[in-house]
């Protein structure tokens, strides 16, 4: 049988009825060891019957029921106690001190090249409806290897909502264990037999793929038989397709999207140039007119906008002579507060107008208000009072479109960074907003950063560079007492 129940002893500590699956990778038994007695799996030496326990293979390390096995190892913050306390300023403080100090986030330990994986999750636990959804996962419905995978993601979402090291760290060994079992091209090992490293979005597409099958749309808020994801991550084209070699009437169809794509070439000095370029496509397909293969060029322009919009720089090409996903280095700026407008169809542009107006209407009173504030011998400036937010979605006459945007204005939430030279080597970051201030999440080592410090993430050299954007809606507060009748968020269907 896989499954043993084993002794753990670590100093003088003793750990009854440890369970163990065999059939995973011994590295998620360093991950519950740690869990327990919070020494990190680089620092453990794992004996059992005079035989230590490697990182990849089980190998001759033999487990039976009520095994002893011991563990060797100290935690990084055994050290002497000072005599007396002191008095900490926190330009002297070290990360876990500025952590407890600033009340920051957890963070997930790398488990040994998991730092794609550790990436993903921080970002995506940015989405407060991903992020309860998750919480309220009936771990118990079953659905295969996307449903432990779910199962397990909702498990680390909690840990980390909860706090304490142990737990994050057992929880992140379990969904590293359901991400390799619905992906197993990510459970790759490298010529030393260690953990590979692998690419951020595809462990992002892998989860998400999971997530759009096992998390339903709430009832009554989407479609029938749609997804959490669908219903705040999912965007649909307008596609029109004209042959540039023959007289052909154009071709219209409808396509679906989770992300869009900035591709770097190089012109593209901005994203939303990156964006723009994609939106028009010169493809090569068969001619039913001319019998053979002919250039087409293939128009998009977006006609649903999802509240969060996930954006992938493409900055890996394959190179044959190495074998490897080399990276283009380019440095390209992306805005914190981002305007897709011009990306969107005529018919959308037009709903979305109403909403913009009173973003601009709201904006040019604020402007007002602060001038009128610098005047001294003004007396009627206005009190600020309560603020309430506006819908950020269409909320259509009988059908809302929950989980839609209705003015194309977006507000960066979270940034999935590489740094390295290739997809399959070097180290992942996630940088996420918290609270109207930013966070840097390396691993389990969590920091505030700037904004300055963000946007620097563009790219250009080898620090690290922004490889996934994922932009929130930009929500529109106004004062408690404006009618809501008057919200343009109740635009046309």
């Amino acid at each position: 049988m896989p499954k043993v129940s084993v002794k753990v002893k670590w100093g003088k500590e003793m750990y009854p009825d440890v369970e163990v699956n065999t059939d995973d990778e011994p590295v998620l038994f360093k991950a519950q060891i740690f869990a327990l007695t919070g020494v990190q799996p680089e620092r453990q030496k794992v004996v059992c019957k005079g035989v230590t326990l490697r990182d990849d293979t089980w190998g001759n390390f033999k487990l039976t029921n009520n095994a002893l096995v011991l563990v060797m190892g100290s935690k990084e913050e055994d050290v002497p106690a000072a005599p007396v306390e002191q008095t900490r300023f926190v330009e002297d403080m070290n990360e876990s001190e500025l952590a407890t100090a600033m009340d920051l986030p957890e963070g997930l330990i790398n488990l040994g090249n998991t730092c794609y994986m550790n990436a993903t999750v921080q970002c995506l636990k940015t989405v407060p409806e991903l992020k309860n959804a998750l919480l309220t996962y009936d771990k118990s419905s079953g659905g295969g290897s996307a449903g432990e995978l779910t199962s397990a993601l909702s498990e680390t979402v909690a840990a980390l909502e909860r706090g304490g090291a142990g737990a994050c760290a057992g929880a992140a060994a379990r969904l590293l264990g359901a991400l390799h079992a619905a992906a197993p091209r990510l459970a790759e090992r490298g010529p030393g037999g260690a953990l590979a490293q692998q690419d951020a979005s595809e462990c992002w597409a892998e989860i998400v793929r999971a997530l759009q099958q096992r998390l339903p749309a709430p009832p009554g808020l989407a479609e029938q038989g749609s997804s959490i994801i669908e219903q705040y991550f999912g965007g649909t084209l307008d596609v029109e397709l004209v042959c540039s070699e023959a007289d052909e009437p154009p071709t219209r169809s409808k396509e679906n999207f989770l992300q869009l794509s900035c591709f770097i070439s190089q012109d593209v000095k901005y994203l939303q140039s990156g964006l723009r370029s994609k939106m028009v496509e010169h493809i090569t397909k068969m001619s039913e007119t001319l019998g053979r293969d002919a250039v087409y060029t293939k128009t998009s322009k977006i006609s649903r906008l999802p509240a969060y919009l996930t954006v992938q720089f493409v900055r890996f090409y394959y190179k044959e002579k190495e074998a490897i996903n080399a990276k283009i280095l380019k440095d390209v700026k992306f805005p914190l507060e981002l305007d897709v407008y011009e990306l969107c169809s005529p018919e959308l542009q037009e709903r979305l107008t109403p909403m913009r107006n009173k973003f601009k209407e709201i904006e040019d009173a604020s402007v007002e208000s602060a001038l009128s504030s610098k005047n001294k011998n003004s007396g009627d400036s206005k009190k600020v009072g309560k603020k309430r937010a506006l819908p950020y979605w269409f909320e259509n006459a009988g059908f809302p479109d929950v989980g839609s945007n209705n003015s194309g204005f977006y507000r960066l939430q979270a940034v999935l960074t590489h740094r390295g030279r290739s997809s399959s080597s070097g180290h992942y970051v996630a940088w996420v907003a918290r609270g109207g201030a930013w966070l840097r999440c390396d691993d389990d080592h969590v920091t505030p950063v700037s904004e300055e410090e963000v946007l620097k993430l563009s790219g250009g050299g080898d620090w690290h560079c922004a490889y996934l954007l994922l932009y929130g809606p930009k929500i529109l507060e106004v004062p408690e007492n404006e009618e809501q009748a008057g919200d343009p968020a109740a635009s046309m269907a």
